[in-house]
């Protein structure tokens, strides 16, 4: 019995490491996204200085009103920060099954996470069989999340 034990810590050892580092790999290329947003931002800031000095339109006599240009902007830094956010808690969740801290956390992650198909859908799934292991979540419980 104290073999099969210790296989199973061996296992659940490797597919913990294995998870933490999907987290990261995970958090990284959202982060790298992340930066696609400052995009929106440039763009509408560009556009609404240009829509400030536009010249006046034939047909409605009034320039076109420059806040289109700050809603884009609005919606870029929405955007960073979401998805700055989803990076962090993705780091955040993988420092937390190395520390077996915070089990709860990381299944939520790992529940958001299910939303990015292809691989956030993969990453999700193999979190909830992994964390969702009796003796995985004695290990979680043996070092409880502060």
């Amino acid at each position: 019995m104290p073999e099969v034990t210790d296989h199973q810590s061996i296992v659940d050892e490797e597919h913990l490491k294995l998870l933490s580092l999907g987290y990261i790999i995970s958090a990284g290329v959202a982060a790298f996204f992340s930066l696609f947003s400052l995009f929106y931002i440039f763009m509408g800031i560009i556009m609404s200085i240009a829509l400030s000095h536009a010249p006046v339109s034939a047909k409605t006599g009034q320039p076109p009103p420059a806040f289109v240009g700050w809603i884009l902007a609005g919606f870029g830094v929405l955007l960073l920060l979401f998805s700055a956010g989803m990076a962090f808690a993705r780091f955040w969740a993988a420092r937390c099954v190395t520390r077996r801290k915070s089990r709860t956390f990381c299944m939520v992650i790992a529940a958001i996470g299910c939303l990015e198909i292809p691989y956030g859908t993969a990453l999700g799934v193999l979190g909830f069989i992994v964390l969702g292991r009796a003796s995985v979540i004695k290990q979680f419980t043996a070092n409880p999340g502060q």
